[in-house]
């Protein structure tokens, strides 16, 4: 091989040789290409703070449940005003306020009452302030051991209170079992359904006649009367909250495997409480007024309608505005008490006042 081969063959390779080898400005820009990426990642650019987003601090592995923290609000907003101190004294209640009103309007209805009558001076439109001493001499007047209840309270108000304690609860129990077993089928509510309305539209005192036949006049026929014209309201209040039971928690109870007990106890019950007390409360009243119907009639010998009537015979005008007086200060009292117990029961809030 000539000289001038070697020397050709010389210039190829150096030229490949150094084609391989980068140049200096070759590897400066590298340099400056590195040095600004790494830069990036110091200052926190998106790559680096995505990363940092969706790593966990321990592993360094990816999370999929990671979420971006928002460090500074956007531009051209202002930023959130501080937060206002709470004051530290003492609070009344939220219901103290409503429940003073309340009883504001009722002693201003007392007041004007008080003015009226004493103004007008009618025998027959007697003062508060009068009923309410008779009261207190004809009922509340007696010893202690007796509650403060004298002989006259004794044979009015408990045999009045214990007909209408026993048809109320009657009542009540047949009109949730009732209406349990006929809100829980469809076919058995779409039979029965004309029946309730037609019974529940019948007036109660177009029923005495027949209850006077079937039972005679006395305590069996009142508390007759009282459980047939009371069941209606919890009758059918249940049977539509027992229908509208969610289906989805009737599926979760199927997929459990809830015995029929078990859903009756835990899921149709607690479901239903608000429109059985809604049923409930309409009976309680129709329980009082049925109470004082009954005593009414002729065969009785004690109640607050017996009184109410024999008052009426006499002429005696304070015993009548005291029996009704009385009837109203029961009413409020009882459904008072069945709201503590419907709020105890159902949930705070969710009782109707």
């Amino acid at each position: 091989m000539s000289g001038g081969e070697e020397a050709g063959r010389g210039r190829r390779g150096g030229g490949k040789v150094g084609r391989e080898q980068p140049s200096g400005r070759e590897e400066a820009g590298r340099g400056r290409c590195g040095d600004g990426k790494a830069e990036r990642e110091r200052l926190g650019g998106p790559e680096s703070e995505a990363r940092r987003m969706t790593e966990t601090p321990a592993t360094g592995r990816p999370t999929a449940f990671a979420r971006p923290h928002r460090t500074s609000a956007r531009p051209g907003t202002a930023p959130a005003p501080p937060p206002t101190p709470r004051p530290t004294g003492p609070r009344l209640p939220v219901g103290l306020p409503h429940a003073l009103l309340r009883w504001v309007v009722l002693a201003l209805a007392v007041a004007v009452w008080e003015v009226a009558a004493r103004v007008h001076g009618s025998v027959y439109f007697p003062p508060p302030g009068r009923i309410a001493r008779h009261m207190y001499e004809l009922w509340f007047s007696g010893p202690l051991r007796h509650v403060f209840l004298t002989e006259a309270a004794v044979a009015d108000i408990l045999p009045s209170l214990g007909r209408m304690a026993a048809g109320f609860a009657l009542a009540s129990v047949a009109g949730v079992a009732l209406g349990v077993a006929v809100g829980r089928s469809r076919r058995a509510y779409a039979l029965c359904n004309p029946v309730l309305q037609f019974a529940r539209a019948v007036p109660p005192p177009a029923l005495v006649p027949v209850f006077v036949v079937v039972f005679d006049f006395g305590t069996p026929m009142q508390i007759a009367s009282i459980v047939f014209s009371a069941v209606w309201p919890v009758l059918i209040n249940t049977a539509e909250g027992a229908r509208n039971t969610d289906p989805l928690r009737l599926d979760v109870a199927a997929v459990l495997r809830l015995g029929p007990v078990e859903r009756l106890r835990f899921l149709i019950l607690p479901s239903a409480l608000p429109r059985i007390f809604a049923g409930l409360r309409l009976s309680l009243s129709l329980s009082l007024i049925l109470m004082v119907f009954s005593e009414l009639l002729p065969g009785t010998a004690n109640g607050i309608g017996f009184t109410l009537t024999d008052a009426q015979t006499r002429s005696d005008l304070l015993t009548v505005w005291a029996a009704l007086v009385l009837l109203g200060a029961l009413g409020y009292l009882l459904n008072t008490g069945l709201l503590a117990v419907e709020k105890r029961l159902v949930g705070r809030g969710r009782a109707t006042a």
